[in-house]
């Protein structure tokens, strides 16, 4: 992929998360790594979805200094260059989904209450502790967190969803949004019942079979 295709796709899947209400306003922010380039292709700061033209999009490379863009790149590049930087992803859709985020002001996790999270989402959706955004401290903390996951929730802040396209990323970020949603709704009926960790192994065993053929 070139920087050009990345920056249509950007723009395109800013303004569909932008249309689904996981991005409100101008909060929210998503990108891609472009390695062979050495850039990351990422939305601008503080411009409303709706009004977002490809010139807004922003090109940086990995230290965060703009090579590309007409704007400043989101206040959370930080967040996405140490995800890119630890070899974790190469795009990465952060949003504010409502459902996902009341979650994140609970400081708690998502847990593990359908099937479909565990080869989407890796499992029950963690929550790393509430830290000032933008910093180099956030981004530490969602690194660690999501390890071994594709998915994380920011303490009071919002949703992390990685992948190796930013196709995949976002469709992990849609799915952490509707089980967060699934989850509250069962909550008013009763108390959820996690999926066992047993059915969760012969799931990811299952997975992992897959995986190797």
């Amino acid at each position: 992929m070139d920087i050009s295709t990345a920056k249509q796709k950007v723009l395109f899947w800013a303004k569909k998360a932008y249309d689904q209400m996981l991005f409100a306003g101008t909060s929210g922010n998503l990108s891609i790594y472009l390695p062979d380039f050495g850039v990351v292709v990422i939305t601008p700061t503080s411009v409303r979805y709706e009004t977002m033209q490809i010139e807004d999009i922003v090109v940086t490379d990995i230290e965060g200094n703009r090579i590309e863009g007409r704007y400043a790149a989101s206040s959370e590049n930080p967040l996405h260059r140490a995800i890119y930087k630890a070899g974790l992803a190469k795009s990465v859709v952060h949003t504010h989904s409502p459902y996902a985020t009341s979650f994140a002001v609970n400081n708690c996790s998502i847990p593990l209450v359908l099937i479909e999270m565990i080869p989407f989402l890796g499992g029950e959706v963690p929550c790393v502790p509430v830290v000032l955004p933008g910093t180099d401290d956030l981004a530490a903390g969602v690194v660690e967190g999501i390890r071994g996951k594709n998915a994380c929730l920011m303490g009071n802040h919002g949703v992390v969803a990685i992948g190796e396209d930013i196709e995949t990323a976002f469709i992990r970020a849609e799915y952490a949004e509707d089980a967060a949603k699934i989850c509250k709704l069962a909550m008013i009926g009763g108390t959820i019942k996690p999926i066992p960790a047993d059915l969760e192994e012969m799931m990811n065993q299952r997975i992992r079979k897959r995986q190797s053929k």
